[in-house]
This record gives C-alpha cells, sequence and structure tokens, in this order.
C-alpha cells in the first residue's frame, strides 16, 4: 500500500514526503486505521474548481477534496488540494503557509478515517483532531 504526492497544474510542494507518510500512519493508527493507497493531487484553484463541477456538481472553489475509497479499517482515497487556497488560508487565519499546507493534508487523511465536519459540533471536533495531528507531526520533526 503507498501514499503517492503527485502536482497537476501548480508546482510540487516541499514537503518531506518520508516523514509525511509516517505521520500519515501514525494518525490513522490513533484511529484503529491501516493505510491503503492514497494519492495526494496538489492543484491549482481552476482544477479544484473543476474537479468539484465534474464530480461533485458543487460550483465553488476550496481547500480540498477527499475522494474516500475505504474499505474497512484500511483507508484508500484521492485527495486533491488546491495550493492556491491553501496559501489564502494560511494569510486568512495569519498561519504559517507550512502548517496550513499540512493541517490540510491531514484533514483528508481525517475525513478516510471518519472524523466529519459539516454537522453541528463537527467542525470543533475535526480542528481538534488536526491539531493534535499537527501536534504529533512536530513531535517526528524533533525525532529525527
Amino acid at each position: 500500500m503507498t501514499i503517492n504526492f503527485y502536482a497537476e497544474d501548480a508546482p510540487m510542494p516541499s514537503i518531506r514526503e518520508e516523514q509525511v507518510r509516517e505521520w500519515i500512519h501514525r494518525v490513522a493508527e490513533d484511529y484503529g486505521k491501516k493505510v491503503g493507497d492514497i494519492s495526494y493531487i496538489f492543484c491549482s484553484d481552476e482544477k479544484i474548481l473543476e474537479v468539484n463541477r465534474q464530480f461533485l456538481q458543487h460550483d465553488y472553489y476550496t481547500d480540498i477534496i477527499t475522494f474516500d475509497y475505504t474499505s474497512g479499517k484500511k483507508i484508500a482515497g484521492d485527495i486533491f488540494i488546491s495550493l492556491d487556497t491553501v496559501r489564502t488560508n494560511a494569510e486568512k487565519f495569519e498561519t504559517e503557509y507550512d502548517e496550513e499546507l499540512h493541517r490540510t493534508i491531514i484533514h483528508g487523511i481525517l475525513h478516510l478515517c471518519g472524523i466529519n465536519d459539516k454537522g453541528p459540533g463537527e467542525r470543533e471536533v475535526m480542528e481538534a483532531c488536526e491539531n493534535r495531528a499537527l501536534a504529533l507531526l512536530s513531535q517526528l520533526r524533533m525525532d529525527n
């Protein structure tokens, strides 16, 4: 099972791929899940809008779209991330681009693990899960 990173209509972001893979495995384990095949597609706003229109019939920009192919305890999916919107969100929330990118990367994994963010109170739960995952990433960085 693999975690792959691709760029489409945008430059590949500067991430430490092996460290991110280890992080994703650790977060999935925290939710009792195993990692299957996961593809990250980093893209532009225009590409994510195209994906949103074509597959979800939504006519708006977003930072992430997660296509969930999870089966049982094995998470799998295609995760599109708009680097343009990640940058805009970093400015809007007054956070570092790197932190916002990693928050978005793990947001997709949390969705695959069954964490939602659309219903009442779910956004706060998602944010708490993201913050725990980001703390784990900081720990991994210190250990390496």
